[in-house]
């Protein structure tokens, strides 16, 4: 699906999974859920591009929904591997992740587990990624980050919210690491100036889209 000129969202892979023209090369922004690489390398193949057109993919976060096709599309394009900085371990495979508090997904996650990927770029607030600008929107994990691309005036937010139905929701309770840092990161979402507002679930957010989350914020308080 066409967002805007240059930004496409592959559907149905269990997370929305971003792919972004930047010049020749292509951004993919995660990779949903495992065995969902064939259909992301189909859909850039619809778009008249090769897999090894992606130079790099973003991890916005850890979990395994938008980390399990990670290992098999870094194979198929042979990408850079980009994450923030307080979750690269655990993408890496070197430390465990916190458990969920959620039940279900506590025993889902002990048995399936996302094949490790070493990142090669450890992302910290207020970098630059080619056009986009990395907020650290650390709560739903410690690492999690949003990307800024100031030109298209679109945000990528991840799991820090989610537009569904019509309204706006920030990410439930039950997945978060620490949901009173999640609310900070809305808040720190809402500071900058964006016309659409792309999440890691739900719909897209489309017109005026930081005043909306402002407003969103203002209820949290």
């Amino acid at each position: 699906m066409k967002i805007v000129n240059g930004i496409y969202q592959v559907d149905g892979v269990n997370c929305n999974v971003y792919i972004v023209e930047e010049e020749e090369k292509l951004v993919l922004i995660d990779t949903g859920l495992f065995r969902n690489d064939k259909k992301i390398v189909n859909y850039i193949e619809s778009l008249g591009r090769k897999p090894t057109d992606v130079s790099t993919i973003v991890i916005t976060h850890y979990h395994i929904d938008h980390t399990g096709s990670l290992k098999k599309i870094k194979e198929a394009t042979d990408a850079k591997v980009a994450a923030g900085e307080f979750d690269a371990e655990i993408v890496a495979g070197r430390k465990s992740a916190p458990k969920p508090k959620n039940l279900m997904f506590r025993a889902f996650s002990s048995v399936v587990k996302p094949a490790p990927v070493e990142p090669d770029q450890l992302l910290k607030d207020g970098d630059k990624l080619g056009r986009f600008t990395v907020i650290l929107t650390a709560g739903h994990t410690e690492g999690s980050i949003s990307l800024l691309d100031t030109e298209r005036k679109v945000i990528f937010v991840g799991d820090a919210l989610r537009f569904v139905d019509g309204k706006l929701t920030e990410s439930p309770k039950q997945f978060n690491l620490d949901t009173p840092r999640a609310r900070e990161a809305i808040g720190k979402i809402a500071a900058f100036d964006f016309d659409i507002m792309l999440g890691g679930h739900g719909d897209t957010l489309v017109g005026n889209a930081s005043q909306k989350v402002k407003e969103f914020y203002a209820t949290l308080k």
